[in-house]
């Protein structure tokens, strides 16, 4: 069995320093995530940004407390320069999209401005989207939606993806994921085929900053009686040995506190 350490909190378990960009991929649970993070990295003196270079839906305002939408750039950055240090968080948008609902994201290239500015701590950023399924693949003509200035990407699967059916029902792009996975359509998502979708080159991560830390997040553990499944995976993946990979947190973002625990590679 690889290290393990029980820590509280997000900021500890991802090692999340100042002025990071932090990329949500994968799928189960990437916007609860967005925003238990956003509620531990907001200070007093800078402030954290949350947004999308997909789709989400409209937070709750107890998600967010400010929720700016524009598609002028300038008038992004300079609300940031001149309201962010009374804000604390702030959710950034360029649109609402009335077919959907969802608001539209912003261009990557505007995430490398934002945490430029003096104001900024960190910007968290949904950079792929699911359709609330616990698993999913990505797309490669366009998916995830990266920033190339991210420092650290979180991949994330849901635990109860585990021993579902590989189908769009409960794995969001089934027919890629098969391909990726070897796992025929209809068929049972073993541990592997999910250890096989974080790490494939085409997989979750793909198109992350060569420089960028992957630290994959295995969410939902609250739903299960043990970790055992969860720290199967979690050995698996750290058993790779990728060369950015040096933990697997084991989650529950929508509980208090979030992190079960973190297991490290030996």
């Amino acid at each position: 069995m690889a290290p393990v350490k029980t820590v509280k909190s997000l900021r500890e378990a991802l090692d999340i320093h100042p002025k990071e960009i932090i990329s949500l991929v994968g799928a189960g649970g990437k916007t609860t995530l967005m925003f238990a993070l956003s509620r531990e990295l907001v200070t007093h003196k800078k402030v954290v940004i949350t947004t999308t270079t997909t789709k989400i839906f409209p937070p709750d305002p107890s998600d967010t407390p400010f929720l700016f939408l524009s598609r002028d750039e300038e008038e992004i950055v300079s609300h940031i320069i001149k309201n962010a240090r009374r804000k604390g968080h702030v959710t950034i948008a360029s649109e609402l999209l009335p077919d959907s609902g969802k608001l539209q994201g912003i261009g990557p290239l505007l995430v490398s401005k934002l945490i430029e500015l003096g104001p900024v701590d960190c910007v968290v950023v949904e950079a792929d989207g699911a359709s609330k399924r616990p698993l999913k693949a990505p797309n490669p003509e366009y998916e995830p939606v990266i920033p190339p200035c991210t420092t650290l990407v979180i991949p994330m699967v849901g635990i109860d993806a585990l021993g579902c059916k590989l189908s769009e029902e409960s794995v969001f792009r089934s027919e890629i994921a098969s391909r990726l996975t070897g796992t025929p359509l209809g068929g049972a998502v073993s541990a592997d085929a999910i250890v096989n979708l974080m790490l494939h080159p085409s997989g979750m991560t793909r198109g992350s900053p060569a420089e960028a830390r992957i630290i994959p997040f295995i969410n939902k553990v609250d739903l299960t009686l043990d970790l055992s499944a969860a720290r199967h995976i979690a050995s698996q993946i750290l058993a790779a040995k990728h060369p950015r990979i040096d933990r697997v947190v084991l989650g529950q973002a929508q509980v208090h506190p979030p992190v079960a625990e973190v297991i490290y590679r030996e």
